[in-house]
């Protein structure tokens, strides 16, 4: 079996070898077409990443908030809904079910319906995150900002948040390595994505080796740039000498 990694150079329309591997004039390679598809799959996990962020910061704070069982409740139930529905499921429900039950939504594109369905179903996975860093602080931490005259914006603000967020950092860095590699799943809705690309292209080349390994290699340096971004991130952020005592920092 002998490799044909010239298959990247060739025109994606007569099959030619082109020189340089990069077209000209409007025509495109298979290597163009890899890494605009590259370029997709990073802006769906970053815009779907910033989504699930702020969702899951919120959803993970309003579960430990004391004497709001209601908000607690509604927490406990946007987690339940998007982490038990498989993300590939959710995929079809934004792409198919959401416009015809909501028209003003059939004007979106996929791109973006992909996003919210990422963002949704990773905001539910960090919000548990959030939740659980909140609730391992020390009780005390909480109790020392009211008894400073915070209110309970300020004391999530300055004091709860800020240390639960450096303990999340581990398991929010696979969160964020996952989202590159669950973006995948926006092939089903016709995103020219890295996955729907490597389909194509493996079928139209047979070339299949190739076009697999090259799509396997943006995705492991994808997820090797974010988990070093994440480790800067941890080493900046990291207190000398913190001990997260067990506690319940939420109730």
């Amino acid at each position: 079996m002998s490799w044909d990694w010239q298959v990247f150079c060739q025109d994606t329309l007569d099959k030619e070898v082109v020189q340089g591997c990069f077209g000209k004039g409007g025509d495109i390679t298979y290597l163009d077409w890899m890494l605009s598809a590259w370029g997709w799959t990073v802006s769906v996990s970053l815009l779907a990443l910033l989504l699930a962020l702020v969702l899951g910061s919120v959803i993970g704070t309003l579960r430990t908030l004391q004497g709001r069982p209601v908000v607690v409740r509604l927490g406990n139930a946007w987690v339940e809904l998007f982490r038990n529905i498989p993300l590939l499921v959710q995929i079809f429900l934004w792409y198919h079910v959401v416009p015809t039950l909501f028209p003003v939504m059939q004007g979106v594109p996929g791109f973006v319906l992909v996003v919210l369905a990422l963002g949704f179903f990773t905001s539910a996975r960090i919000a548990e995150q959030v939740r659980s860093g909140i609730q391992a602080l020390p009780r005390g931490q909480r109790y020392a900002g009211l008894a400073m005259g915070f209110t309970t914006f300020q004391t999530y603000r300055y004091v709860l948040l800020p240390m639960a967020f450096r303990i999340i950092i581990p398991p929010l860095t696979s969160e964020t390595m996952n989202i590159f590699k669950n973006s995948s799943v926006a092939f089903a809705v016709s995103v020219a994505e890295l996955t729907m690309f490597a389909m194509q292209a493996q079928e139209e080349t047979s070339r299949g080796i190739e076009v697999y390994l090259a799509v396997t290699a943006c995705y492991i340096v994808s997820a090797f740039a974010i988990n070093r971004i994440m480790a800067f991130i941890e080493k900046r952020a990291r207190v000398p000498g913190m001990v997260v005592a067990g506690g319940s920092g939420g109730h």
